[in-house]
């Protein structure tokens, strides 16, 4: 008689839903303060560019950073929540505070088709929309086919 492993829940561990469920949930755990803040990214591809918009509401320019290197994109910055307190707030303290604060940072693995000497980055109400060129090679082309009527 041979003894096989009951495992219900493997089947379970190749669905990508469930990967996201358990990767948010450790991110969750991990957090210092238990509230990661991770501004969401759009990712648009046209013909001749890859185009990121990230919302970033409440950052300074200055507290943005963007690095492309070893083909990926870093995005990293910080909300930073002044007087958390609320001690010499002499407007009154805060009710409820709901928001995100602190560092982020979101790391994007680039195709090999754009290239890295053509980035354009802007930075316009709370939204920042990275503009990323495609190198020549990978923009699509038409070919013209000739029939040959023999």
């Amino acid at each position: 008689m041979t003894l096989t492993r009951y495992a219900p829940f493997d089947e379970l561990e190749s669905l990508p839903s469930l990967r996201l469920f358990r990767d948010s949930v450790n991110r969750l755990f991990a957090e210092p303060n238990g509230r990661p803040w991770v501004p969401p990214v759009d990712i648009k591809e046209t013909e001749n560019e890859l185009i990121f918009k990230a919302d970033v509401p409440d950052i300074d320019q200055k507290d943005i950073d963007l690095r492309m290197e070893n083909g990926t994109l870093t995005l990293r910055g910080e909300r930073k929540f002044e007087n958390a307190s609320g001690e010499g707030d002499k407007n009154g303290g805060w009710h409820r505070v709901e928001r995100s604060y602190g560092t982020f940072e979101r790391v994007f693995t680039l195709p090999e088709t754009v290239d890295v000497e053509h980035v354009k980055a802007d930075y316009k109400n709370g939204t920042l929309t990275i503009t990323l060129q495609k190198k020549e090679l990978a923009k699509p082309r038409q070919i013209k086919v000739e029939v040959n009527n023999n």
